[in-house]
C-alpha cells in the first residue's frame, strides 16, 4: 500500500506570545518599554516541524489536541493558511499557549500555561492508528499526551522520530520518547556530556540515529557507533532570533533522510534550515524550501570525531 503521508506530526500545537526584553535574565524594574512590540501568533514545535516539513515538499499531516477558543482559532488558521493537513481533537482545557522572552541576541526564555492540558488527555487511538498506517513516518513532540500515543504509532508500523529539545540527561518524562524512537533529536545545551547521552540513547533504545544540535558549535551526530561533528552553517542574514531552529533542523533532516541521503548530509541539511530560521523574527513564522536549503550546503561533511 502507498503512503498517503509522508510525515504524520503528532503533538505540539500552540500558540506563543513574543514579548522582546532587553537582555536576559531580565534586569528586576517597575515596567519595561517593549520593542517593536509584543506579538501573539500560532506556532509551537510540531506546528514549526509541519510546517518545514511541508515547505519542504513533504506531505504533512498534524494531530493535537486544540482547544475551541482564540488560540484554537490561530492554530488552525496556520495551518490552513500554509495548506497542512490538520486533525484537531477537542481539548476542553484550551489550546496551549506559551510566552516567549527574547533577548537582544536572539536567546528565549519560554514560559508554558500549565493549566492547559491534564494527566489524563489522550488521543483517539483509532484516529492516530489509521494515521500512522497512512504515513511513511511519525513525528513525536514531547508534549503531554504523545508519550501515550507511542505504542500505537509502533503498533502501526511506522518509524519514529522525536526531539528531547534541551533534556538534560536524567528527567524521566523524557525516557519514553527516548527509547522508542528510531530517530532522537535534542539539544546539547543542558548536557554535561553530549557524547555520553547520545551513546547512552542509542545503547538502550531503539535509535539508529541520535543528533545533538549545538547552536554556534553545529551538531553532534551518532550513527553506527561513529560520532561526527557537523559544523555550523553561515545564516542568509543578521541571526534574530533562535525560535524555532531545532524544529528546522529536525524538519530537514526528515526531508533528507525520508530521501534517502546518509544522516551525515542530513545533518547538513538541517545545520542549513537551523541557521535560515535563526534569522526570521519570532514574531512570524516562514521555512526554507527545498531549493535554497540545498543551495546551503556547500564543501565536504565533516569527519569522525570518535568511534566506539
Amino acid at each position: 500500500m502507498t503512503a498517503e503521508i509522508d510525515v504524520l506530526v503528532v503533538g505540539g500545537a500552540g500558540v506563543d506570545t513574543i514579548v522582546h526584553v532587553p537582555e536576559l535574565p531580565v534586569p528586576l524594574a517597575d515596567s519595561h518599554m517593549i520593542h517593536p512590540g509584543i506579538v501573539t501568533r500560532a506556532g509551537q514545535s510540531g506546528d514549526f516541524v509541519a510546517l518545514g516539513t511541508s515547505a519542504l515538499g513533504l506531505r504533512t499531516h498534524h494531530i493535537d489536541l486544540i482547544g475551541d477558543d482564540h488560540e484554537g482559532d490561530l492554530v488552525r488558521a496556520l495551518h490552513r493558511d500554509h495548506g497542512i493537513a490538520h486533525t484537531a481533537v477537542p481539548q476542553p482545557y484550551g489550546t496551549k499557549r506559551a510566552v516567549n522572552l527574547v533577548g537582544p541576541d536572539g536567546r528565549r526564555l519560554s514560559l508554558y500555561d500549565a493549566t492547559r492540558w491534564a494527566e489524563t488527555d489522550r488521543l483517539p487511538e483509532r484516529t492516530l492508528h489509521d494515521l500512522a498506517a497512512a504515513s511513511r513516518h511519525a513525528h513525536v513532540v514531547i508534549t503531554q499526551p504523545c508519550a501515550h500515543a507511542l505504542p500505537v504509532l509502533r503498533a502501526a508500523g511506522v518509524t519514529v522520530s522525536t526531539d528531547l529539545h534541551d533534556w538534560d540527561g536524567t528527567n524521566p518524562y523524557h525516557e519514553p520518547f527516548a527509547l522508542a524512537a528510531d530517530l532522537v533529536f535534542l539539544s546539547a545545551a543542558a548536557l554535561p556530556d553530549p557524547e555520553a547521552t547520545l551513546r547512552r540513547i542509542a545503547a538502550r533504545g531503539r535509535a539508529r540515529v541520535v543528533v545533538a544540535t549545538a547552536g554556534a558549535d553545529g551538531a553532534f551526530l551518532l550513527h553506527d557507533d561513529e560520532l561526527t561533528h557537523v559544523l555550523p552553517a553561515e545564516p542568509p542574514a543578521p541571526v534574530v532570533d533562535s525560535n524555532g531552529a531545532g524544529d528546522a533542523f529536525a524538519a530537514a533532516f526528515l526531508w533528507g533522510w525520508l530521501g534517502g541521503r546518509p544522516p551525515r548530509h542530513c545533518a547538513r541539511l538541517g545545520a542549513v534550515a537551523g541557521a535560515y530560521a535563526c534569522t526570521v523574527p519570532s514574531t512570524r513564522v516562514a521555512a526554507i524550501g527545498p531549493q535554497a536549503l540545498l543551495a546551503g550546503v556547500t564543501g565536504p561533511v565533516p569527519g569522525t570525531v570518535s568511534g566506539g
